[in-house]
């Protein structure tokens, strides 16, 4: 058999395994994670300052069609309060982030530059995809990692669920904002409606051949007032054993446990974690936006820093003091190392599994 459809198969049966193979996949990309970062996980602070949005994906609630939820920007002086004197002590990063609104990327430049100016802090934003000269005015301002996720990394599925403008746009954006400076994260939804094996397979293979520092799995939540609505969730097996294999093939990059793992399985937050994710986040959007914040359903589950905590500890690892910004930056010069471009790593821990 000819070597990379065999491991594509090992890639497929890891993707979709259980039981005892889940377990040991997932260990293995533990102790990955350990090898390069210790047991030490980043812990960011995430404020969601608009739910304003031009795009219309079949999968977020936020679309720009939905018309069952009050949109809001965050006023600054309530997000400078929050920022300034309500921050949870774990926090090292902040993120902020917001629909594919030009209003909210225009006016949170001078929060950025305070931010900058009155923190330690390690900034991110996930503000959609913009121009060069928005990319270039927000990294000015102190920003200095990027989340763009491609949700899927099929051309013809990411047009059939309507992602963000176009896939090769996206993809685009992504170049740039490497090459300019940006510390890059992307991902993708595991178990979205239309998403073949074969979909997630080649996702994983983008991802792995894009210059990212960081990379994320979501599992799919059907959202009642979205075109997916009456499709089922994913499941938890689905979403860590994607955990352990971008672990796996990309050994030094910043990999998240997401919140919406609480939705799929009891502890599948923490499982993440010990699958080889490396980043948790605090929800810090006043709870009367937050509600109409929905990418999924409006009942998130929040992590709060007593739940980030206690879910890092129940993975067997420790907050680091270090920022996630500041250890991205300690690997330069030179970037971030690329992941091999086919899963060689667990092609080669499916061989002996």
């Amino acid at each position: 058999m000819h070597a990379t459809r065999r491991h594509s198969l090992y890639h497929a049966e890891l993707l979709h395994a259980s039981g005892r193979t889940a377990d040991a996949v997932r260990e293995h990309g533990g102790r990955v994670r350990q090898q390069v970062f210790g047991n030490k996980v980043f812990v960011r602070g995430v404020l969601e300052i608009s739910n304003y949005c031009r795009q219309n994906c079949n999968y977020c609630g936020m679309r720009r069609d939905n018309k069952a939820i009050d949109r809001f920007r965050l006023p600054l002086d309530i997000a400078r309060e929050i920022i300034f004197n309500h921050l949870p002590p774990a926090i090292t990063d902040i993120n902020i982030q917001a629909g594919e609104d030009v209003v909210a990327v225009r006016d949170i430049v001078p929060l950025l530059r305070e931010i900058r100016e009155r923190t330690s802090l390690g900034i991110s934003v996930c503000l959609g995809t913009l121009s060069s000269r928005e990319y270039d005015m927000l990294r000015e301002a102190g920003a200095s990692f990027y989340i763009i996720k491609l949700e899927t990394g099929n051309p013809l599925h990411y047009k059939e669920v309507q992602a963000p403008g176009t896939f090769e746009k996206r993809i685009a954006a992504i170049r740039y904002l490497a090459q300019t400076g940006w510390s890059v994260s992307s991902g993708f939804i595991a178990g979205l409606p239309g998403q073949t094996t074969e979909h997630m397979l080649e996702t994983l293979q983008v991802l792995g051949e894009l210059p990212l520092a960081g990379n994320s799995v979501s599992p799919f939540i059907p959202g009642g007032d979205t075109p997916f609505g009456t499709y089922p969730a994913s499941t938890p097996d689905l979403s860590l054993n994607a955990v352990a294999l971008m672990r796996l093939a990309n050994p030094r990059r910043i990999i998240p446990a997401v919140s919406a793992m609480n939705l799929v399985g009891r502890d599948a937050y923490s499982g993440a974690i010990r699958a080889g994710a490396n980043l948790t986040t605090i929800n810090l959007t006043p709870p009367d936006a937050r509600r109409n914040y929905v990418l999924y359903q409006r009942d998130r589950y929040i992590m709060d820093q007593d739940r980030v905590l206690r879910a890092i500890r129940n993975a067997g690892c420790e907050v680091s003091t270090r920022s996630m910004a500041r250890w991205l930056a300690e690997q330069r010069p030179g970037s971030v190392p690329v992941a091999p471009s086919n899963l060689e790593t667990a092609a080669r821990f499916g061989e002996a599994a």
